[in-house]
């Protein structure tokens, strides 16, 4: 069967997991968890989307984002790629981490995206030993499973409401939100105050685990890439290529990103511009890469520098300073807010 073309619309929300090879781990310990956590917000600044849910498992991964570009395929492939090479060094390993690429649909938000948070959320519990395997799913959803026992459940609650490595527990506010982590709008959805939109969120996730009646969202897919109705379905293969919107739309380009710089450091581009080390320099070649979207090879002849390594290098740089350094930290806003006028 031929694979089903990928859909990519800036503006589009999807569902995206990728599983290992042979079914094999892809976190062996909680340092391959948290460094998949930096590449994950690292993919969000670089391709500029939005993570609605994400959930960690031993052996795959599930998200829920929202594309601002049509760059599904170059997000994830460079998350998957810049992952999986980390990976192999630090344990030592060759070959495919990855068992081939990674799977999407497209999602109807107002139709299913409360459900597929909650669908990514639960996977934690979704296991045999608390009775939440998908067979045991399957008769509980027919009426032939019993019913689980208060221990059960407590372990259940347990476990989903301590599990790290999901967005769950800042969507109830028991753990710090990443600030590359988007809650608000599926917390949102029926109004209220935040504590009430946290607490009518909690119910519903956990209602499914106790009753262990929830079912696949896979299931629901048609035409093996969108979830959602049948109109919806129609609309998203009716629009025509002439109306989608460019891959990089809305990006500015860099004589912007030149100009504000200049504002921010008070200095002409050609008096710092083949200043090695220049703060200036590297804060442009910064926000070239993340805000225009330019090559290494585009921003090394912008700056007259000798190739990609040698930008790759005065990026990495600038990264590690940036963290610890308020003042850079500072400019670096006001760069972005310049852009943003």
């Amino acid at each position: 069967m031929a694979r089903p073309l990928r859909n990519e619309q800036a503006g589009g929300w999807y569902h995206v997991t990728a599983r290992g090879n042979e079914r094999k781990a892809i976190y062996r310990n909680d340092r391959d968890r948290q460094h998949f956590c930096d590449r994950l917000a690292e993919m969000t600044d670089r391709f500029r989307i939005r993570l609605h849910a994400f959930v960690l498992m031993k052996n795959h991964y599930h998200l829920l984002l929202e594309l601002r570009e049509a760059n599904l395929s170059r997000a994830l492939q460079w998350l998957n790629v810049s992952y999986s090479v980390w990976f192999n060094r630090r344990h030592r390993r060759s070959g495919h981490l990855l068992q081939g690429r990674f799977k999407s649909v497209v999602v109807s938000r107002d139709e299913w995206a409360l459900d597929l948070s909650r669908y990514i959320h639960l996977n934690p519990v979704r296991i045999g030993r608390l009775g939440l395997s998908k067979s045991e799913r399957q008769r509980n959803r027919a009426g032939l499973g019993p019913a689980p026992n208060v221990a059960t459940v407590r372990e259940r609650m347990a476990v989903l409401r301590g599990y790290r490595w999901s967005s769950y527990r800042a969507y109830l506010g028991i753990a710090a939100k990443p600030p590359w982590l988007e809650c608000d709008e599926i917390l949102g959805q029926e109004g209220g105050s935040k504590a009430d939109q946290r607490r009518r969120y909690r119910e519903y996730v956990e209602a499914a685990a106790r009753e262990g009646l929830e079912k696949s969202p896979w299931e629901e897919v048609q035409e093996q890439m969108v979830l959602g109705s049948q109109e919806f379905l129609t609309r998203l293969l009716g629009r025509k290529a002439s109306t989608r919107r460019d891959s990089k739309a809305g990006r500015p380009d860099l004589a912007s990103v030149i100009a504000c710089v200049e504002e921010v450091k008070a200095e002409k581009w050609e008096e710092f511009r083949e200043r090695h080390g220049d703060e200036g320099r590297d804060l442009v070649l910064y926000l070239g890469r993340r805000e225009c979207g330019l090559t290494l090879n585009a921003l090394a002849k912008a700056a007259g520098m000798g190739g990609d390594a040698s930008v790759a290098v005065a990026l990495k740089r600038f990264e590690d300073r940036l963290m610890h350094d308020r003042a850079k930290q500072k400019h670096l806003e006001r760069a972005r807010q310049l852009l943003s006028c």
